[in-house]
């Protein structure tokens, strides 16, 4: 089995839904479900890196091993990247990124991630994708997009519909979305890889699209995609997706 650790970045401040970390679901904070997937994922260490004394401190009651780490950081891979340097990881250690807000994330995709990293000597990065469900996600700005190589190494990301489909007319939306597929936020780096990123400045076509894995790709790092059937239930962003987790595992 693939070592690795975890690192789960932990934010107090959300813009749409501040507080969500610590945000009750059945009887436990929503930061803590996340937690035990993650633990449950067969990760030799999960570390919870937050900015907020009240998320650390939560965080501890329930077991977690915690870092409190720079309240400014311009993304959760920063955060990440301040996580490994003060722990002193390894340069060929691989540490996966889930996100915070994600109660419902399978233990055995973050295990998978990991290992299909471990399996890729020249990969920098790993990351998921999904086929698109339907139109309306591939027209959706807020899905972003991956194009990938036979090898599997992505090529591409954006918000754009990609790859349009020619038989289309190219002043009209598009009818088909076969062969589009949706990424999954959620990454494995080897440390190294990690470093050099967080090192970068943004990029041309980061800031253009909005999306940091853009960065790596400019600069030549090779991210390979775990292809995934389908898509895994999405986090929590708004007080409607709360509601609708809290439905799901049982009330607040």
């Amino acid at each position: 089995m693939q070592d690795f650790s975890v690192v789960v970045p932990a934010r107090y401040a959300s813009t749409r839904l501040p507080a969500k970390m610590l945000a009750p679901i059945a009887g436990r904070p929503l930061l803590q479900w996340v937690w035990e997937r993650a633990c449950a994922s067969g990760a030799r260490r999960v570390i919870v890196a937050t900015d907020d004394e009240r998320i650390l401190a939560v965080a501890k009651g329930f077991g977690a091993e915690c870092l409190m780490t720079a309240a400014q950081h311009a993304s959760g891979t920063d955060r990440v990247a301040e996580v490994v340097r003060r722990l002193g990881l390894a340069a060929e250690e691989i540490v996966v990124n889930v996100q915070g807000d994600e109660p419902l994330i399978d233990p055995q995709l973050i295990e998978r991630l990991a290992t299909l990293l471990g399996e890729n000597g020249a990969a920098d990065v790993a990351t998921a994708a999904a086929p698109i469900a339907n139109l309306a996600e591939f027209l959706d700005p807020n899905c972003v997009k991956a194009v990938c190589g036979a090898t599997g190494e992505a090529l591409y990301f954006s918000r754009a519909p990609i790859p349009w489909p020619r038989e289309d007319a190219p002043d009209a939306k598009p009818t088909r979305f076969d062969g589009a597929w949706r990424h999954i936020g959620l990454y494995a780096y080897r440390v190294a890889g990690l470093l050099r990123l967080a090192g970068l400045a943004p990029t041309a076509l980061e800031r253009l699209e909005r999306l940091e894995q853009l960065r790596a790709l400019e600069h030549g790092m090779r991210i390979h995609v775990l292809a995934l059937a389908q898509a895994p239930p999405p986090g929590i962003d708004t007080i409607e997706d709360l509601e609708r987790v809290r439905a799901m595992l049982g009330g607040a």
